[in-house]
């Protein structure tokens, strides 16, 4: 993952200033998975000055060059997350929105096995689990 202007630009993209800001947040925010409106906040509370118009077009960038990668959930809107190479899965709350990523190698086995069983070959695979988290069931009671 570029961290500098130069390996910036060998991803084939000019390291401008809210290029700069924008991966800057993915790299040291705690939250993982951000939407384009996320990121507009950050940058307004950094008092800078880049509009939510530029936010979606650097996201976009980023995704092309493999910088960052979007997932589409149910909660309506899209987020994008670092793209770090490793494979995940992903519990989405209907409430807050929340993400949070897991890896379970039984369930890669038992998905391998599944797709071999029925003669097909993954190529690429996503998996959602929705439901509510504890913060939100906790303050439903």
């Amino acid at each position: 993952m570029p961290n500098n202007p130069s390996e910036l630009k060998a991803s084939g993209l000019k390291a401008t200033l809210p290029r700069l800001k924008i991966l800057e947040i993915f790299q040291n925010t705690e939250v993982r998975h951000l939407s384009a409106e996320d990121v507009y906040k950050m940058l307004l509370a950094d008092n800078l000055d880049v509009g939510l118009a530029t936010v979606y077009r650097v996201l976009t960038q980023f995704e092309q060059a493999g910088l960052l990668q979007r997932n589409h959930f149910e909660t309506g809107k899209a987020v994008f997350e670092l793209n770090e190479g490793s494979h995940h899965d992903h519990l989405v709350c209907l409430d807050c929105g929340k993400v949070e990523e897991f890896f379970d190698a039984e369930i890669e086995k038992r998905q391998l096995k599944i797709a071999q069983e029925h003669g097909f070959e993954i190529a690429d695979h996503a998996l959602a689990l929705y439901g509510h988290c504890k913060d939100c069931r906790k303050a439903k009671k």
